[in-house]
C-alpha cells in the first residue's frame, strides 16, 4: 500500500509541475532542492509513473556512494508499502536487488558507467537522475558527460536531471544545453550555531594524519551537545580511523548508543542509522552522511571541520587520499541535517573567524585526482583528450599525460591514445587500470582464484590491524569476521567471475607460479599492479623504479627483503622519502617480468664526480641490476658528457692562461660597450656556441685531462669577428696595454668590463690632463704611491691635479724624499726615476 501521507509531506512536491514541464519540452533540468524535501525518493517515483498518474517510464537515478543507493531504493519501496526488488530495485558492486518489474533503479555512478560502456544508447531507459552532483566525483562528472553525449548524438529523447541540495546551479544548466533550473522551497527548521574551537592551537592536517588534540577536542565536545540538548547527534569525522578514535575516547556513554557510519560499515549498521533509534544516539560518521537520506532523531550536528580528498603526488608517483579542511558547502549540508525534522543546533570546531577563509566548494575530483581511469574511460568512448566532453573542468593536461603514459605501459591504448582491446576489456572490469591489468595478467600464472584475492584486497584499503605485509592482511581477510572481511569475500566472487575468461581451468590453480610460496604470488599481483613502485633495497631504504624512495616501518615482514613492491603508501610530515602503508617481497624475477617495460640494457656515458664515467648498464627504470665497465664510449655521449662537465663543473675546467683570461676580459669589455659584433663571452654563450669555439679539441677529448690541455685563449680567439673584419680592431678598441706620459706602458685590467682599471705610478702621470680612455671609455686610473700601494683613485685626472694631489704630496713626499713631488703636477715632467738618479 502506498504511504500517501508520507509522500503528501515530501516539500519537493510542489515544484514537480515545473519539473514535468521542463523535461516535456526541453529533456533536461537542474533540480536544486535543500536536504530533506525529497528529491531523492518522490522525484524519481513520480518521473517513473509510479506516483502521480504520469505516464510509465524507466528511471535510473545515480548516486556517488553505495550506503546512498541501497538506502534510496529501500526508502521508495517502503514508500510504496514493497520490498527492494519490485518497483524499486538497486544495483552497486557487487550486489544486485532488480526485478522484471523494477521501473526505478538506483545505481552508482561507477555502476551506470559500467552500463555506458557497454550499452552506449541506454535503449531501456528513459529518464536518468543523477543525484547529488554538487560533490563533483569523477565518476559523476563522466557519466553526465557521457550522457550528454548519448543525447546529443544517439537518443535525444532521454530526459536527463542533474539534482542536488547546494551547487553551481547556472554552470550545470550550461552543461546541460541552457535546461531550466527549478528550485524547490525547503521545509528545513531551523539550526543554531554554535563555535566551538579547541581551546589551544592544534596542527592542521598533513597527509592522512590528524591531530590527536583535535579528535580529542571533537569528543568533548559530543560530550558537550549530549549535555546541553536533546535528540541524537549526528558527528562528521574525515576518515574511519578517525571515527574509531573519536569512538574509543567516548567511552561508556550510559544508556546512549554510538554508532560508526562509512562506506565500509556493515550493511546492517548502515540500515540501523537510517531507522529510528530506540535510545539515544551518537553517529560517528564520514561525509557519507552528508547526502545520504535523513537520519530519523538529528537535532545536533558536531562538525569536525575535516574532509578526505583524493591526490595526486606527481613527483613521487603516489596517489591516495588526504585530509583537509571542510568547504563551507560541505558545512551547510551537515548543518542541515540537524534541521530536518525539527529545529536544532551545530556545534563547528572551529572559530568564527576562520570560517570565511574555508574553500567555498570542495575541489572537483578532476582537478586533484589520479585520472588513469577517467583517461581509460574517455579513450574507450572515443574522446582520448577529453576534449570534446560536456564537463565543468577540463582535467589538468600534467594529469592526463601522466595517465595515458600509464595506461600506454599496460597495453591499453596506442600510441594515438584511442582504446586498445585490451583497453576495453580492462575498462569493463569495474576496477582501476592498474587493478584490471594485475588481475587479468596474473590469473594465467597464480591461479584466478589467488589473483582475484589479492586484488580485492589491494581494490579498498583494508583495516590497519591487517598490517602492511600484503601477503599476512591476505591471511587476516580469509580468517577475518569483521565487516571488511565480508565485503572482500563478495569481492573475490565476483572478480573470479570476471578473471575466469584470461585463464584456462586448467590454469585456474596457477600456471608457471603454481609452485612458489603463496608470498611469492601475492608480490607477483601487487608487481603487476604497480610496476613502477617494484623497489629494491638500497642503503637503509628502498628506491623504486620510479626513481621515488620509501621506507619500511620496524617490525615489518617487509624489513630485510632484497626487493618489495609497494601497493599503498603516503609522505609523513617533515619527510622526503615515502613511507610504505603496504607492500608485498618479491624478487628480481618478479621485479623485471611486473615492470618489463622499464626494463633497459645501454651505454651510459656522463659526467660523475668530476671526470667522464662510461659503463654499460642493465636498468629497471631508476634502479641499477647490472653495471660494466665500457671501454670505448661512443665519441657522441662523451661529447655529450663533457659539455655536462663543462656546465657542471665550470669552464675552469679547460687551461686558462693568464693571456687567455685577459682577452676573455677585454671582450667581455667591448661586448658591454659596443654590442655586435664582438662576441658574448659569459659562460652560458660560451655553452651555446660550444661548437663554434671548442672544436676540434673538444671533440678529441676523452677524460677531463683532456679538456686540462685545451688553451681557452686560442680556443677563445675564433669568436673574434673575423668575417667583418673588426677582429684587427681589438687592439685598438681594447689595447692590452697603454702608453702613459713616462714612457712606460702599462697593463689594463679589464677585470670589470664597466671600467676597466689602469694601475701606474703617480708620477708616470705628470703633465697629463686628460684621463687615458678606450672604446671611448674613460679608465679608472689608481695611482700608486713609489712602493706601488695605492694613493689615490680618479677617473678625471685634470679635476685631481687640481683638487686632490696637494693632500696626497703633503702626506707622501716626506716618507719619499727622493722622488719629485712638484706643486704643479699638470706641467711637470712624468718619470719613472727618484731625483737623485735625475741630478746623474
Amino acid at each position: 500500500m502506498i504511504r500517501y501521507d508520507a509522500l503528501d509531506a515530501l516539500p519537493v512536491r510542489s515544484a514537480l509541475p515545473a519539473l514535468t514541464d521542463a523535461l516535456e519540452g526541453d529533456g533536461t533540468a537542474v533540480l536544486v532542492a535543500p536536504p530533506g524535501t525529497g528529491k531523492t525518493t518522490l522525484v524519481p517515483l513520480v518521473l517513473a509513473g509510479l506516483v502521480g498518474g504520469g505516464p510509465a517510464r524507466r528511471v535510473v537515478v545515480a548516486e556517488p556512494r553505495r550506503i546512498a543507493a541501497r538506502a534510496a531504493a529501500r526508502r521508495m519501496a517502503w514508500l510504496l508499502g514493497e520490498r527492494p526488488g519490485g518497483s524499486v530495485g538497486f544495483t552497486v558492486r557487487g550486489e544486485r536487488t532488480v526485478g522484471r518489474h523494477t521501473r526505478v533503479e538506483v545505481v552508482t555512478t561507477g555502476v551506470l558507467l559500467q552500463r555506458l560502456q557497454r550499452d552506449q544508447e541506454l535503449a531501456a531507459v528513459d529518464v536518468v537522475v543523477l543525484d547529488e552532483c554538487h560533490e563533483r566525483h569523477l565518476d559523476a562528472d563522466t557519466v553526465a558527460a557521457f550522457l550528454w553525449d548519448v543525447r546529443q548524438a544517439l537518443r535525444p529523447e532521454l530526459r536527463l536531471v542533474a539534482a542536488s541540495a547546494t551547487t553551481d546551479a547556472e554552470g550545470w544548466a550550461r552543461l546541460l544545453g541552457g535546461a531550466p533550473v527549478v528550485e524547490a522551497a525547503g521545509a528545513a527548521h531551523p539550526v543554531e550555531t554554535v563555535w566551538a574551537p579547541p581551546a589551544r592551537p592544534v596542527r592542521p592536517p598533513h597527509g592522512m594524519r590528524v591531530d590527536p588534540a583535535l579528535l580529542a577536542h571533537v569528543a568533548s565536545v559530543v560530550r558537550r551537545a549530549l549535555a546541553e540538548r536533546d535528540g541524537d547527534v549526528l558527528c562528521f569525522l574525515p576518515g574511519v580511523g578517525e571515527i574509531a578514535r573519536v569512538a574509543g575516547l567516548l567511552g561508556d556513554l550510559g544508556d546512549v548508543e554510538v554508532l560508526q557510519v562509512h562506506g565500509r560499515a556493515p550493511a546492517a549498521v548502515q540500515d540501523a542509522v537510517l531507522a529510528p533509534g530506540v535510545r539515544r544516539r551518537v553517529v560517528l560518521a564520514t561525509s557519507v552522511a552528508e547526502s545520504s537520506l535523513t537520519v530519523p532523531g538529528v537535532r545536533v550536528v558536531v562538525d569536525s571541520g575535516l574532509a578526505r580528498e583524493p591526490r595526486v603526488d606527481h613527483a613521487r608517483g603516489l596517489s591516495g587520499l588526504t585530509t583537509v579542511r571542510a568547504s563551507r558547502a560541505a558545512g551547510r549540508q551537515r548543518a542541515g541535517r540537524a534541521g530536518r525534522e525539527a529545529p536544532g543546533v551545530v556545534y563547528r570546531c572551529w572559530a568564527e573567524a576562520e570560517d570565511g577563509r574555508l574553500p567555498a566548494f570542495p575541489a572537483p575530483e578532476i582537478k586533484v585526482a589520479d585520472l588513469t581511469a577517467f583517461a581509460l574511460q574517455a579513450a574507450c568512448w572515443g574522446d582520448p583528450d577529453a576534449s570534446g566532453l560536456a564537463l565543468l573542468d577540463p582535467p589538468p593536461g600534467g594529469a592526463m599525460a601522466a595517465a595515458r603514459a600509464a595506461l600506454a605501459g599496460v597495453g591499453a591504448v596506442d600510441p594515438a591514445g584511442r582504446a586498445t582491446e585490451r583497453g576495453a576489456r580492462l575498462a569493463r572490469l569495474g576496477l582501476h587500470p592498474r587493478l584490471g591489468r594485475a588481475l587479468m595478467d596474473s590469473a594465467p600464472s597464480v591461479g584466478v582464484g589467488q589473483a582475484a584475492e589479492v586484488v580485492a584486497l589491494l581494490s579498498e584499503e583494508a583495516p590497519r590491524e591487517y598490517g602492511d605485509d600484503l601477503a599476512g592482511a591476505l591471511r587476516a581477510a580469509r580468517r577475518g569476521g569483521d565487516a571488511y572481511a565480508g565485503r572482500w569475500r563478495a569481492e573475490v566472487r565476483r572478480l573470479r567471475a570476471v578473471a575466469a575468461e584470461y585463464a584456462s581451468p586448467a590454469e585456474d590453480a596457477g600456471g608457471g607460479w603454481a609452485d612458489a610460496e603463496e608470498d611469492g604470488r601475492v608480490g607477483l599481483v601487487a608487481a603487476l599492479a604497480f610496476p613502477e613502485r617494484v623497489a629494491k633495497a638500497d642503503g637503509g631504504s628502498y628506491l623504486m623504479v620510479s626513481g621515488t624512495r620509501a621506507e619500511v616501518a620496524d617490525g615489518t615482514g617487509l624489513r630485510g627483503a632484497p626487493w618489495i613492491a609497494v601497493a599503498v603508501a603516503d609522505r609523513p610530515v617533515g619527510k622526503g622519502h615515502a613511507r610504505v602503508r603496504l607492500g608485498a617481497v618479491v624478487d628480481e624475477e618478479i621485479a623485471r617480468l611486473a615492470a618489463a617495460s622499464l626494463l633497459e640494457e645501454r651505454e651510459e656515458v656522463r659526467w660523475a664526480d668530476g671526470d667522464v664515467l662510461a659503463r654499460r648498464v642493465e636498468r629497471l627504470g631508476a634502479v641499477e641490476l647490472a653495471v660494466r665497465p665500457l671501454t670505448e664510449p661512443g665519441p657522441a655521449l662523451v661529447r655529450a658528457a663533457l659539455l655536462d662537465g663543462l656546465r657542471q663543473d665550470g669552464l675552469g675546467l679547460l687551461r686558462w692562461s693568464a693571456e687567455a683570461e685577459r682577452l676573455r676580459q677585454r671582450l667581455a669589455f667591448l661586448r658591454a660597450h659596443l654590442g655586435e659584433p664582438w662576441p658574448d663571452v659569459s659562460d652560458a654563450a660560451l655553452h651555446a656556441r660550444v661548437d663554434e669555439w671548442l672544436e676540434p679539441e673538444l671533440s678529441r677529448a676523452r677524460r677531463r685531462a683532456d679538456l686540462a690541455r685545451i688553451d681557452a685563449g686560442q680556443a677563445l680567439a675564433r669568436l673574434l669577428p673575423w668575417a667583418s673584419g673588426e677582429a684587427g680592431r681589438l687592439e685598438e678598441l681594447a689595447p692590452e696595454r697603454i702608453t702613459v706620459p713616462s714612457g712606460s706602458r702599462i697593463r689594463i685590467d679589464y677585470q670589470d668590463p664597466e671600467r676597466p682599471v689602469l694601475a701606474v705610478k703617480l708620477q708616470e702621470m705628470f703633465g697629463l690632463r686628460e684621463t687615458p680612455a678606450v672604446a671611448g671609455v674613460r679608465l679608472l686610473v689608481h695611482l700608486l704611491s713609489p712602493a706601488g700601494r695605492p694613493a689615490a683613485v680618479t677617473a678625471d685626472l685634470a679635476s685631481f691635479w687640481q683638487d686632490g694631489y696637494r693632500a696626497v704630496r703633503a702626506e707622501l713626499r716626506g716618507r719619499y724624499p727622493r722622488h719629485p713631488w712638484p706643486e704643479d703636477p699638470a706641467t711637470a715632467e712624468p718619470t719613472r726615476h727618484t731625483n737623485a738618479r735625475l741630478r746623474r
